[in-house]
């Protein structure tokens, strides 16, 4: 019989008890740095790259955040007036400031002074909506905020709140930017439409529809992938059977949802390549390449 007292039991028990014993330098840290983590003081043990997918976020969110601002200041080449072709981060143009044929519902807004972009009313909301994005979140909270940069890396964080203050508790309104994106994806569809229009009046189609409409569809595939979305359509059922429209919708959604984050990155893709397309027509760059009309 093998008693408390024997050695062996005591030298185990010493054994195991040393790496669970923090650093002095991190007694009151959190996380991997807590009273009961393993004594490790190298942030990783990992021998792979692990910081090259964080690496290539940062700079494919850094690259589209450049392009985007600097195009929704410079209020040139957005609109298409032979082909009604509008970009989508002019998109809708309210005010007094947008050029003829832009504005397709009015001007309620004066003309507005060079540091507020003419799409200034849904972008915003937009940006809420891809900032409170579970996908993008994992995103930025690894390559941009260290939180933390990748599995089994210990993040620079001494302490973790989680989304329960400012400015993280603003994650919590993800379902309300939902709805505004809703709207605005209405808006970009009835843009793509209105862009079948011909130089001479009429039906018209061109290269530039397809890349309209391309980029409509994928933004309503990511929009409706939405985790919030998901929730909405079937999270609070507690019997599928006796709901078999909303079951439906919910699976249909689920599916579409294992492609959230692929959508979150193609979107951003076909936004600046729509913008882009825009730009060189409306400048005369190039020719639009039309196959009617």
């Amino acid at each position: 019989m093998i008693t408390a007292a024997d050695p062996k039991i005591s030298e185990a028990s010493t054994v195991s008890a040393a790496p669970t014993a923090s650093p002095a330098s991190h007694s009151a840290g959190t996380g991997v740095f807590s009273r009961t983590r393993a004594r490790i003081t190298a942030r990783t043990l990992r021998t792979d790259r692990w910081w090259l997918p964080p690496l290539f976020t940062a700079f494919g969110l850094g690259a589209f955040v450049v392009y985007a601002t600097i195009r929704s200041f410079v209020r040139t080449a957005y609109w298409v007036p032979e082909f009604h072709y509008l970009t989508p981060f002019y998109s809708p143009c309210l005010s007094d400031s947008c050029v003829p044929g832009s504005a397709h519902f009015g001007t309620p807004f004066p003309e507005l002074p060079m540091w507020i972009p003419l799409g200034f009313v849904v972008l915003p909301f937009l940006l809420g909506f891809r900032l409170t994005c579970y996908y993008y979140r994992k995103a930025y909270y690894r390559s941009v905020w260290f939180s933390p940069p990748a599995c089994a890396v210990a993040e620079p964080h001494a302490r973790y709140t989680g989304e329960s203050r400012l400015p993280l508790i603003v994650q919590n309104a993800h379902r309300y930017f939902f709805y505004v994106a809703l709207v605005v994806s209405l808006v970009n569809t009835y843009d793509a439409i209105t862009a079948f229009h011909g130089s001479g009046g009429g039906f018209g189609f061109g290269l530039g529809n397809i890349v309209l409409g391309v980029n409509v569809i994928l933004l309503w595939a990511y929009t409706l992938s939405c985790h919030s979305c998901r929730h909405i359509a079937g999270g609070r059922l507690k019997n599928f059977s006796a709901h078999p429209v909303r079951y439906w919708y919910w699976t249909q959604i689920s599916k579409l949802n294992t492609r959230h984050m692929a959508l979150a990155w193609t979107t951003l893709g076909t936004l600046v390549l729509t913008d882009f397309y825009v730009m060189l027509v409306a400048s005369q760059t190039i020719s639009d390449l039309r196959f009617v009309n």
